[in-house]
């Protein structure tokens, strides 16, 4: 089955012979702090402390965290400058930035439902 099949189908129901497409874009994405970091990133390279400062409420620990699963999981790419003191960017693979429509469905949806 291909996936605009599968797209056109039931949405909540997965082919047994394939785990739940659902689940696996949950597991990437993860939770409230892993969305704002993303959407943040879709305007460009961006350096920790610029990232930090644009999620208030964020600690330190949670971004360094949610920055390396996302690397991790090619959604995101780290570059390391070596500098004094060290500068670090980071910016979205096309992985990422495929991201993009989903996002932008779930804020047009957030906004009239939410």
């Amino acid at each position: 089955m291909e996936v605009e099949e599968m797209l056109e189908a039931e949405p909540c129901s997965c082919p047994p012979e394939l785990e739940c497409s659902i689940e696996k874009a949950l597991d990437v994405l993860g939770g409230k702090w892993t969305f704002l970091i993303i959407r943040n990133l879709f305007d460009g390279v961006r350096r920790f402390g610029e990232l930090r400062k644009s999620l208030p409420g964020i600690s330190p620990k949670t971004l360094s965290v949610r920055l390396k699963e996302l690397e991790e999981r090619d959604v995101v790419k780290r570059t390391a400058y070596p500098t004094v003191p060290p500068t670090v960017e980071y910016t979205l693979t096309e992985k990422g930035n495929s991201l993009r429509p989903i996002i932008k469905a779930m804020k047009l949806w957030g906004a009239k439902w939410g």
